[in-house]
């Protein structure tokens, strides 16, 4: 179907739909454009949203529960989703908009150099109608005169009162008219000949290949939209299995809550370690004695509804009674002291946290001994660095002097001293709260070794095959009488990351344990800078082999 030929007669209506056509584009471009506005606006919010419920640096001890975590992983989930939303929005405007804004450029200059060769088509034909009009009109009024000159002619012809020459004079006037009307019917003919040739060559050459450029040109606008419209609909496709992933993630996040494991928790984090209360002993104030219940029972004693309120009061108003209504003193004191925190005006809470409950020191203590660790490992791996620097200027004096660094070492020396003697302390109150002694080696030792090898007039020496075997200098916790075994091993050391030898090693001293090249193990404790590292092999044996000798892997990232 040709537009040429089936449309030769509708010309403005082509003008007017290729127009239509345009503008249906520019909207479909405007349509677009929202569409990302829509999407990015609510990726936005949506990240926006997940911010605002992202657990806060001191809510950290809430997000341990697994139903909090399954919220945190959630939340992760949705963050990616409004990722992909953002994508979306990216791969409308980017790609769809801007092919579809140059096509309608594109059309745009297409379609007007297109009407301006129909309307000069168009333009031609109308001058060569005016021209074959006028031809016309000119031979219409020569044949009239012709016709005039010649009646003229015949009535004086038939006067009898005309003389001979007036005669004659009306003969030759109208031999000039029928000349004059013949060369105009011949230029009409002439004029009309080539007005039809110019009106066939019009509708049958030139004119339809005008309505045929603008056809494929409107049919090109036609495939580019559906074009678009299937790019549209793949990058939703596109994003559909991340976002699919992205709600199992959030299945998988849901199935992860473990409600055993939760109040497992809530026991471990709350629990005191006090003793229930034993039975309430009855006062007799009678007699000023106390008597002992039997089998649970308490004595009846009939009295007065006003003296049970008496009963708990024995030897005057300022003696508090003890017993049962004691024992959440603890819990009343952690209470008030939110509640001053609320106010402004926080308490200070003991320094080896005596003041919690047994179970809640100890994890306490935990907390604080690993905090220190990992100052301790952020101060050695700082120091490492520094002594590299060292080596590097003494090997190369252009890059700068070695002693400059000699104020760095010692200052990091006296850090990690600090530092040791902080833990040391801090362990000795978890011993404490533990009931064992503590029997590691002073740190006050551990420091003089290592300022001693950090000093500036020592140098450092490694071995080509494997390093050098650190002094023996193990930090272990001996089990005291009672504790056989060393049954709290696990509660004093847990498991903080794996390792692999990097060379074999064979146990020579007490505390250490051998090890094949390439053996996989966990890591109970990090090395304190004395150069060994506590170890549980895959038989479950533990004991120390040296640092240099393994690849340690740490689940703490800050380890690392």
């Amino acid at each position: 179907m040709s537009w040429g030929t089936e449309l030769w007669d509708q010309w403005d209506n082509i003008n007017v739909h290729t127009q239509k056509g345009i503008d249906f584009s520019e909207r479909y471009i405007h349509f677009l454009k929202e569409r990302s506005s829509v999407e990015m606006d609510y990726a936005s919010k949506l990240k926006k949203l997940v911010k605002n419920f992202q657990p806060k640096k001191r809510d950290e001890d809430e997000y341990q529960f697994t139903w909090s975590r399954a919220f945190v992983d959630m939340l992760k989930e949705v963050y990616d989703m409004a990722s992909q939303h953002e994508v979306v929005a990216e791969n409308l405007t980017g790609t769809v908009s801007r092919n579809l804004q140059d096509l309608v450029t594109e059309t745009k200059t297409d379609r007007k150099k297109y009407l301006q060769d129909g309307a000069r088509l168009q333009e031609q034909l109308r001058q060569s109608s005016q021209t074959l009009d006028k031809a016309k009109r000119k031979y219409e009024k020569a044949h009239y005169d012709s016709e005039r000159s010649l009646d003229n002619y015949r009535k004086a012809d038939a006067d009898i009162n005309l003389s001979r020459a007036e005669v004659e004079k009306h003969r030759v006037v109208m031999n000039g008219k029928v000349q004059q009307c013949e060369e105009c019917k011949n230029e009409y003919a002439a004029q009309l000949q080539t007005h039809n040739n110019h009106q066939t060559e019009f509708y049958s050459q030139t004119m339809p290949q005008v309505f045929q450029q603008l056809q494929d040109m409107d049919e090109r606008r036609i495939h580019k939209l559906q074009e678009c419209v299937l790019q549209c609909a793949e990058i939703e496709k596109n994003v559909v299995p991340i976002i699919n992933t992205c709600i199992e993630g959030i299945a998988k996040a849901a199935g992860s809550i473990n409600t055993a494991a939760d109040s497992k928790l809530v026991i471990e984090r709350y629990k005191s370690g006090f003793a229930m209360p034993e039975d309430v002993p009855f006062e007799d104030l009678s007699t000023g004695q106390s008597i002992e219940p039997s089998n649970n029972q308490t004595p009846r004693i009939p009295a007065p509804a006003n003296s049970v309120k008496n009963a708990t009061v024995s030897g005057g108003k300022g003696k508090k009674r003890g017993g049962l209504f004691g024992i959440f003193g603890s819990s009343k004191a952690s209470v008030a002291r939110k509640n001053s925190k609320l106010r402004g005006k926080v308490d200070e809470q003991k320094e080896d946290f005596s003041d919690l409950p047994p179970n809640q020191r100890r994890r306490k203590l935990q907390q604080k001994i690993d905090s220190i660790k990992k100052e301790m490992a952020k101060e050695h791996s700082e120091r490492e660095g520094i002594l590299k620097l060292k080596d590097v200027y003494a090997g190369n004096p252009a890059l700068g002097d070695p002693s400059t660094l000699d104020k760095k070492i010692e200052e990091n020396s006296q850090k990690l001293d600090g530092l040791r003697q902080e833990l040391l302390k801090y362990e000795g109150y978890m011993a404490e709260a533990e009931g064992k002694v503590s029997r590691r080696h002073s740190a006050s030792e551990d420091s003089r070794s290592l300022s001693t090898s950090g000093s500036g007039d020592t140098q450092h020496t490694q071995q080509v095959s494997a390093p050098g075997t650190p002094q023996v200098q193990h930090n272990v916790y001996q089990p005291i009488d009672g504790d056989e075994d060393g049954e709290d091993e696990f509660d004093i050391f847990p498991v903080i990351g794996h390792c692999r030898a990097l060379y074999p090693f064979e146990a020579v001293n007490e505390g250490s344990v051998p090890m094949g090249e390439n053996e996989e193990m966990q890591i109970l404790e990090q090395d304190q800078g004395d150069g060994w590292t506590r170890v549980r092999k895959g038989d479950g044996s533990e004991g120390f082999v040296p640092t240099s000798y393994i690849e340690c892997h740490y689940y703490d990232a800050d380890q690392v």
